[in-house]
């Protein structure tokens, strides 16, 4: 009983590692809509990584972040190949509070993809029990994986 308690109160003392990324193209479209979001601490420590030189401000400031520097860390830190070929995201909009930063970014993708490879390294170098959820939702193809520090990249056939 006691052991229970105790493995309880760790859960809840232990800060979770998660980031979420929400990827979704249309049947016949050949644009993705990509959501991300993640806890803003977390994702600070990570960006000043990337860019040793940022200073945080204000907690829920963006002027720290302009568009072209994060959209660099973005697209360095997660990556969609599809079919193929690399493609570059372009930030529609972003927002910043006390708890998270939610970006939405756009690709433009090719109709009916068949293969999907994604890479996910947001916070792998800062903890080993980082988890990347990645929900996919590509014309009727839904699949929700998961990358983590020893497996941050997943290739997936549309079927």
């Amino acid at each position: 009983m006691l052991k229970a308690l105790i493995i309880n109160l760790l859960i809840f003392v232990h800060p979770v590692h998660v980031t979420i990324t929400t990827i979704n193209q249309a049947q016949d479209s050949d644009t993705m809509n990509v959501f991300f979001r993640m806890y803003y601490d977390d994702f600070q420590r990570d960006y000043k990584l990337y860019y040793p030189d940022y200073n945080p401000g204000e907690e829920s400031d963006t002027t720290g972040f302009p568009r072209e520097m994060l959209i660099r860390y973005f697209n360095d830190r997660v990556r969609i190949n599809v079919d193929n070929r690399l493609l570059p995201g372009r930030i529609a909009g972003y927002s910043v509070d006390s708890y998270e930063i939610r970006i939405n970014l756009t690709y433009e993708s090719f109709k009916n993809p068949r293969k999907i490879r994604i890479s996910n390294r947001i916070l792998t170098t800062l903890y080993d029990d980082q988890a990347n959820m990645v929900y996919l939702n590509i014309g009727k193809y839904q699949n929700a994986i998961s990358l983590t520090p020893g497996k941050d990249e997943e290739s997936i056939i549309i079927k």
